[in-house]
């Protein structure tokens, strides 16, 4: 197991342009779809928002940590749960909870909030908890991280295509409108294309690592899932709102923690397989969850 923690996930620089590019792109179709009035919702409705982002922002990095320190794998292994963790909800969680019956509207205010609010936030709660466990730390201090680099990133790949895109939206909507119907399907295919072609480059250390990070993974979504949920009902929300915020606990922008694992670590091992394999199974587990509440019918519609 301590070799896991040296291999690499290989990936040459001009693929890692070409991801950049692609995930930029992603959100800036993302961003089309975003309006001034989505974040009004912090206003219309300031608890329900709220919990959201303490959901995603402090609970469930922390949860990660607990759950971490539990059952203390790998450390590459833990840095990439921490990663995944540190990351914004991910867009597709919007159709998602659409298809459950959720508040789509308090989802798309969620996915706005929190994709800015992550140039900080993902950073500094990846730099905190990775220096709280020692094994990671260990890890951390070898790769000598500078937080101020990846904050660039996150900011030149996250922040400024949401400008942009929301710009678009403000001043030409009706084009938004027709751009986001192509250009988020078409950059999201783009990106896991690539995505596809690293593991499909690196099948033997896939192959070789697996069933390491399998249970983890799944184990490790089914709790954001679970806590969204319960952390929902703690605070009273509606049931629609439980719905919403379970989906945008559990689903997480992976892509982003893969394009910080690829610049930053150099494809490490553990980090990169499991940022790989949440990409694929909370797709899984939240159309699941989905289709499960969409056969049940909700009598309690309150939004607030």
């Amino acid at each position: 197991m301590q070799e896991l923690d040296s291999a690499q996930i290989h990936f040459d620089t001009d693929n890692l342009w070409i991801l950049n590019l692609a995930l930029a792109i992603v959100m800036f179709g993302v961003a089309l779809g975003i309006s001034i009035s989505d974040f009004k919702f912090l206003i219309k409705a300031p608890k329900a928002v709220f919990v959201g982002l303490l959901s995603q922002f402090v609970l469930l990095p922390l949860l990660t940590f607990g759950f971490i320190y539990f059952v203390n794998p790998q450390p590459s292994i833990a840095l990439g749960m921490m990663m995944v963790a540190a990351c914004p909800g991910g867009n597709i969680s919007n159709f998602m909870t659409h298809m459950a019956g959720g508040n789509t509207a308090l989802s798309i205010s969620l996915t706005a909030i929190s994709t800015f609010l992550a140039i900080i936030m993902t950073p500094f709660n990846f730099e905190f908890y990775g220096y709280m466990y020692e094994p990671t730390a260990k890890l951390l201090q070898d790769i000598s991280l500078n937080p101020f680099d990846m904050v660039k990133i996150v900011l030149l790949i996250l922040g400024v295509p949401l400008i942009c895109g929301m710009l678009v939206r403000y001043k030409f909507p009706e084009l938004s409108i027709r751009l986001s119907r192509w250009l988020k399907p078409f950059s999201l295919a783009v990106f896991i294309g690539i995505v596809v072609a690293a593991i499909a480059n690196n099948m033997d250390v896939f192959s070789q690592y697996i069933h390491f990070v399998f249970a983890l993974g799944m184990i490790h979504n089914l709790l954001a899932f679970v806590m969204g949920f319960l952390v929902a009902r703690v605070f009273k929300l509606s049931f629609q709102n439980q719905k919403t915020l379970t989906i945008e606990t559990g689903i997480q922008n992976s892509g982003i923690g893969l394009l910080l694992i690829f610049t930053f670590f150099d494809g490490l091992g553990g980090m990169a397989i499991m940022a790989a394999f949440w990409g694929v199974w909370h797709i899984v587990s939240g159309l699941f969850v989905a289709y499960f509440w969409s056969t049940k019918h909700d009598e309690n519609t309150e939004s607030y």
